[in-house]
């Protein structure tokens, strides 16, 4: 495959593939895609029996996509596994053994500006708007949730949407607390959920057990993609390496920060007044210094 398909995900190319594919090679992609990517980790004949079709099949297909055979195909494959699981001591050393000889901060920000552009070659502005549509709905609730580190995220999403509109709600961390949430969402309710490699388990249990409910699911994940994927109808994929032992969160900041704004301009009106009052109760209880 090019340079080019390298920032990309194996699944990203089935789909981009997939209505040119025959009835078997569809039948096996869906069965590649359904357990991603351990579904394609076993021998060609086991993949091929786990789809129902031929081992001849499968590696026509995997050169329809533009590999070079099987073994480039599961290559791949192990490359996003690797990189999915990897720990930030190994993150560390892999950016170390490959960093330029220049300033962090210039490393830093060519890693940044690469990512965003990256990640907006790839976000679909419809599924943006239809996010935003939702999310500004005040007849549907709004619950959200983050992860170890991107709860951060959800938070501040979370600060924002309580001065936009009412019904927005921010899920305790604790997993065995979410039951109870679950319990009060409704059909069209709107469920945020943020999680990004090493991805978190009991996350994907929430999003099925809130699909089952009709909740509509948007998910912010990185590019290999969180299992709640499967039960999300909104999922808008970030680029979060950079020369560092941790993933960077400045992409999904952005596109937070863009939600926020489509958000609270499609319902201007309703928003300034609860901004108002809002701002007349934080100078009733002095929070914040008034200027002189």
């Amino acid at each position: 495959m090019s340079s080019k398909a390298t920032s990309t995900t194996v699944s990203d190319v089935i789909n981009a593939h997939f209505t040119a594919l025959t009835r078997a090679e569809k039948q096996l992609a869906e069965t590649l895609l359904d357990n991603y990517p351990v579904s394609g980790l076993g021998s060609i004949t086991t993949v091929a029996e786990n789809a129902g079709v031929s081992t001849p099949t499968v590696a026509r297909m995997v050169q329809k996509l533009g590999f070079r055979g099987f073994p480039d195909f599961q290559a791949r494959l192990h490359q996003e596994l690797e990189a999915t699981i990897s720990n930030p001591i190994t993150k560390h050393d892999r950016w170390a053994a490959n960093a330029p000889g220049t300033h962090t901060l210039n490393r830093f920000a060519d890693a940044i500006t690469s990512n965003l552009r990256e990640t907006l070659t790839q976000i679909d502005p419809r599924e943006f708007d239809e996010a935003a549509a939702l999310i500004a709905d005040r007849k549907r609730s709004i619950y959200l949730l983050g992860g170890r580190i991107t709860h951060a995220l959800a938070d501040y999403l979370f600060t924002h949407l309580q001065v936009i509109r009412p019904g927005v709600t921010e899920i305790a961390s604790n997993a065995s607390a979410w039951p109870h949430y679950v319990l009060d969402m409704r059909q069209s309710d709107v469920l945020i959920l943020f999680d990004i490699r090493r991805y978190e388990q009991e996350m994907a249990t929430l999003a099925k057990s809130a699909r089952e409910r009709g909740v509509e699911i948007i998910l912010f994940t990185d590019r290999w993609t969180s299992p709640v994927a499967k039960s999300a109808s909104r999922v808008f994929r970030s680029q979060i390496e950079v020369p560092s032992a941790w993933d960077s969160s400045v992409v999904i900041l952005f596109l937070i920060e863009a939600l926020i704004e489509a958000v609270q301009s499609s319902n201007w009106e309703e928003t300034r007044d609860r901004m108002k009052t809002l701002e007349g109760l934080f100078d009733s209880t002095r929070i914040f210094r008034k200027p002189v």
